[in-house]
């Protein structure tokens, strides 16, 4: 007796593979090259000359920039000698008060117009010019040194309390200097009026 023999094996044909989704048929950019894409391109110069002018124009760029940040008071814009909470202070206290050292250089325009001026009587004219030499020359010299002494003076005391950690050398001469300025010729230019009030904002 025969039995039938069974079949294992599937005779069938085997079934392919699903294919893989297509794709966007082109490769993923890597991102330094999508940011520099997105990057303005700078112009290079084509030649010395074009060179040369795009310098003297970021110059002058600077140069524009820097001296806003000074008329403002901004520090980082200041020159060395003016830089530090301690320049600072003094430039303050001088701006604040109304020394008599400011108006020496008034004074002595006012002396020279008058000795320029051609008065007719001769003798008034002697004796206006004797005033001045004699009087009120020596009268505003003395007040002009004065006052500078004690400037540098009380300036000088005053940083050293409040700033025990600063170097406060030469603080005195720095502010005995300014308050010979006239104050609207003073650099950086004043940010408190006499009196300590705030200089308000340009419109």
């Amino acid at each position: 007796m025969f039995r039938r023999t069974q079949t294992t094996a599937d005779d069938s044909p085997a079934s392919a593979p699903d294919p893989k989704p297509a794709g966007k048929g082109r490769p993923t950019p890597k991102r330094r090259d999508a940011e520099g894409r997105r990057r303005q391109p700078v112009t290079a110069p084509k030649d010395r000359k074009e060179a040369y002018r795009q310098l003297r124009e970021r110059q002058a760029k600077e140069r524009v920039r820097a001296r806003e940040g000074m008329m403002r008071g901004e520090e980082r814009y200041l020159p060395a000698r003016d830089q530090g909470p301690v320049r600072k202070f003094a430039r303050d206290w001088v701006d604040s008060r109304r020394l008599v050292s400011q108006y020496f250089l008034p004074f002595m325009v006012v002396v020279l117009l008058i000795t320029w001026i051609p008065f007719p009587d001769q003798n008034f004219r002697t004796a206006v010019n004797i005033a001045v030499v004699t009087i009120g020359w020596p009268v505003m010299m003395v007040g002009v040194v004065l006052a500078s002494v004690w400037v540098a003076w009380r300036v000088k005391k005053l940083a050293a309390e409040q700033f025990p950690g600063e170097n406060v050398r030469g603080v005195g001469f720095y502010a005995a200097m300014r308050g010979l300025q006239i104050r609207k010729l003073r650099f950086p230019p004043p940010t408190v009026l006499p009196g300590g009030k705030p200089v308000p904002p340009k419109k």
